[in-house]
């Protein structure tokens, strides 16, 4: 285990151990961000705990081209019941997913640090988002980490239902559309899956990284 001080730097992903728990501490500053997420690493900790880097392997990814859309899905889509636009409220959106209850989760790992930090990446062109609207009131979203040609999802959020669905959806459109190579959803889940999501080693998504 690293624990890490104010000097930039991060130990190789291999020395992550089983569960993922790569280095201890640091700050949440834009270099170590930026720095992180092109190393392969993400933070994830809850209030109260000290700042805990991740490097799981294996690690979600959806490669573009495998999304999948079920048919009652195309249907909402081509219905036109929700609008969608891109960094339009940064802000509102990674304040929504702290918010949000969900299943399973006795509270959120997203710490007011956390947005604070994510919203100057936003500003330095970094961190972007992705919102869907219903009546001009926002009813979903997601936000992540942009690579250029690998997209870093951090979280979603719905309050109605499929939202959350389009959010990704239209994402993963616009990646395809800009010719990138991978959307990093970092561990799996059942929901990722239903969406076309699957593990990679760790080294095969490195390799994606560099």
């Amino acid at each position: 285990m690293y624990y890490l001080s104010t000097h930039l730097f991060f130990p190789p992903v291999s020395e992550a151990n089983p569960d993922g728990i790569l280095a201890i501490g640091g700050n949440l500053s834009p270099e170590r961000l930026i720095l992180a997420y092109k190393s392969g690493i993400f933070p994830w900790f809850e209030d109260g705990e000290p700042i805990i880097w991740w490097s799981p392997n294996p690690r979600m990814v959806l490669f573009l081209d495998e999304l999948v859309v079920s048919k009652s899905m195309r249907n909402i889509l081509n219905q036109d019941i929700f609008k969608v636009t891109f960094n339009q409220n940064f802000r509102e959106v990674i304040s929504s997913c702290q918010k949000v209850k969900r299943n399973g989760q006795r509270g959120t790992w997203i710490t007011n640090e956390m947005i604070e930090a994510y919203c100057e990446l936003h500003q330095l062109g970094i961190a972007k988002s992705v919102e869907v609207w219903q009546n001009d009131n926002l009813v979903g979203g997601l936000y992540g980490i942009d690579l250029g040609s690998i997209f870093c999802g951090e979280s979603m959020f719905s309050i109605v239902s499929n939202a959350s669905k389009v959010a990704f959806i239209s994402l993963v459109n616009q990646l395809k559309n800009d010719n990138y190579k991978l959307l990093d959803c970092q561990v799996y889940n059942e929901h990722l899956e239903s969406l076309g999501c699957r593990e990679i080693d760790r080294i095969e998504f490195m390799k994606f990284l560099k």
